[in-house]
């Protein structure tokens, strides 16, 4: 049988705000397994985001178990949390996140640098070039258009090989020529790597294009839908 690489038990996660305390997930579990494609939708505030930071151990569930890769993530402390994240994960946000004083180029090395694997020049120029932008290596982020650095985010991402991309909104700030771009990129990068993707998004065109859509309602799993 398929061992997960991503197995969510009874999670739920509340916060305490001016001594309230406010539910934002409540007695989630499923599944995801290597290579699979997952879309997370739902509305705004429905806690898609939370669960996005609860899977890939950028903060710990209030009950329940998240395994990652195998690793209990309540087990764990913030730093070894960290080193399953930079060994095995990539990250794509709607706000790009790149660093603005360096360029396409150096933005794309840095994930190898940071885990101090070096500057894999070659490598970066490769990935630059799988995003169509092999001529802008030597430019800003300031140089750039929205879907000009969203591809560089998408490159960068996949510096390291993940086993495992979160997409937070990756197509949200772009307009529709551009998002189906990125889309198809994201996609193509997916399959290339074997990498399994994990998406939340308001976008039903990325989410269709899913193997598998988890439904988010009022912080409870309305469903978990196949493509």
């Amino acid at each position: 049988m398929l061992k997960p690489i991503i197995k969510v038990s009874s999670v739920a996660k509340s916060v305490v705000s001016n001594g309230t305390t406010l539910s934002i997930l409540e007695d989630i579990s499923f599944s995801i397994f290597s290579g699979e494609t997952i879309a997370i939708i739902g509305t705004s505030g429905a806690g898609k985001s939370t669960l996005m930071t609860l899977l890939a151990g950028l903060d710990v569930p209030s009950h329940g178990e998240i395994e990652l890769l195998g690793q209990p993530l309540s087990q764990l402390d913030d730093d070894q949390r960290a080193l399953i994240r930079s060994q095995s994960t990539g990250f794509v946000f709607q706000s790009f996140l790149l660093i603005p004083s360096l360029t396409a180029l150096e933005n794309v090395t840095l994930p190898a640098i940071l885990r101090g694997e070096g500057e894999d020049i070659e490598k970066a120029k490769q990935l630059l070039a799988s995003v169509g932008l092999a001529e802008r290596a030597t430019h800003l982020p300031s140089q750039l258009s929205g879907g000009e650095q969203q591809r560089v985010a998408l490159a960068r991402a996949f510096m390291t090989e993940p086993e495992i991309l979160f997409a937070d909104e990756p197509t949200g700030n772009l307009d529709q020529h551009t998002a189906e771009n990125v889309i198809d990129l994201l996609f193509s990068l997916n399959k290339d790597n074997g990498t399994t993707l994990i998406l939340v998004t308001h976008d039903p065109v990325l989410a269709k294009k899913c193997s598998r859509v988890l439904t988010i309602k009022a912080g409870r799993l309305e469903e978990v839908q196949s493509i």
